[in-house]
């Protein structure tokens, strides 16, 4: 088969690979696309969880192409997706080949079908999506008034839906790209916040943004906040941002940095400040959203590359544009 193989770190390789077969409870996935994630620049970059030569990609979809012994042979031909945590805790696109190859191995159990005539290429958001999920569980918001949610990204966007199916009567969304920003309007956000436009303290001028008219919901802070950036000082910030008693889900990835805050901030408002660490358990609520008529899913599909393009793909991601997601189709 073919695979885009990370033959070391920062350097992608298009070659043709064993094609692997399925053993015990296994099933072979004929990938159909895969999305770029930030993530991946990490992995492709250097990072302790891959070692070269590996085969990325966490965000995936495709088809069941063969099944090995025990696993139910009605799966082939079935569109799908995965949860990508195997039994041995290893994960599919970091420690396990991913969705750069032609095809996947992935347990049986884990396999969401999708319907015949999905898009595949907004099947393989449905990684994310399973991710956003889960942090809703997390989060669990009780004051429906009003939310902040701190990044433009995948799971800002996917957040801010969620947040208003929820219930949530008025989401604020601050990022840093036009583009996203747009589409955050488009998803029902009742404010956005560019923050290259602020230039003083981040906390005080989103909330004299959001907090306008004589009944401003979130005079004392937001209930409800999501902290999709992974900056610390977006992190911070949002600890001064919320209302007493209020909740922070922190989905971002910090890598090694470090907030520093007054421990008596979170004591004296009684805070809860909650992790959400990828996706387990959120796939087959994220897959029967993902296939409701009318769910944006797709929209936050910016390109589609063909494999043999995949470099420009990266490239983009790596420049940080005003895309929301690369994906590339096998």
């Amino acid at each position: 088969m073919k695979a885009i193989v990370l033959v070391s770190p920062g350097k992608l390789e298009l070659r043709e690979v064993p094609t692997p077969e399925p053993r015990a409870g296994q099933v072979r996935i004929r990938t159909a696309a895969f999305g770029i994630c930030a993530t991946d620049i990490l992995m492709i970059d250097g990072n302790p969880r891959v070692k070269p030569p590996a085969i990325l990609g966490h965000e995936w979809s495709g088809t069941v192409d063969a099944v090995g012994p025990g696993a139910d042979p009605k799966l082939v031909g079935r569109r799908c997706v995965a949860e990508n945590v195997l039994a041995d805790g290893g994960e599919v696109g970091f420690e396990h080949p991913g969705g750069y190859g032609e095809f996947v191995l992935t347990e049986a159990r884990n396999v969401q079908a999708l319907p015949d005539g999905f898009d595949m290429a907004a099947a393989a958001m449905i990684e994310p999506l399973a991710v956003s999920v889960r942090a809703m569980r997390r989060l669990a918001p009780q004051d429906k008034r009003a939310a902040l949610v701190l990044g433009d990204g995948p799971i800002g966007l996917l957040m801010l839906v969620l947040l208003r199916r929820a219930g949530v009567e008025r989401v604020t969304l601050v990022g840093g790209r036009a583009g996203r920003l747009a589409l955050a309007r488009e998803f029902g956000a009742a404010e956005v916040i560019n923050y290259h436009e602020i230039q003083f303290d981040l906390a005080s001028a989103i909330m004299k943004k959001a907090c306008t008219g004589a009944a401003c919901p979130v005079a004392k802070g937001f209930p409800s906040i999501v902290e999709a950036t992974g900056s610390a000082k977006a992190m911070e910030a949002a600890l001064e941002l919320a209302a007493p008693q209020g909740k922070i889900v922190l989905i971002g990835d910090y890598d090694q940095a470090r907030a520093a805050f007054p421990w008596n901030t979170l004591l004296h408002k009684e805070l809860e400040l909650i992790g959400s660490n990828a996706s387990a358990l959120g796939w087959p609520e994220a897959t029967r959203l993902a296939t409701e008529p009318g769910f944006p899913l797709a929209r936050l599909v910016s390109a589609r590359f063909p494999a043999a393009r995949f470099a420009e793909g990266v490239a983009l991601v790596r420049g940080r544009g005003d895309q929301v997601k690369i994906v590339v189709e096998w």
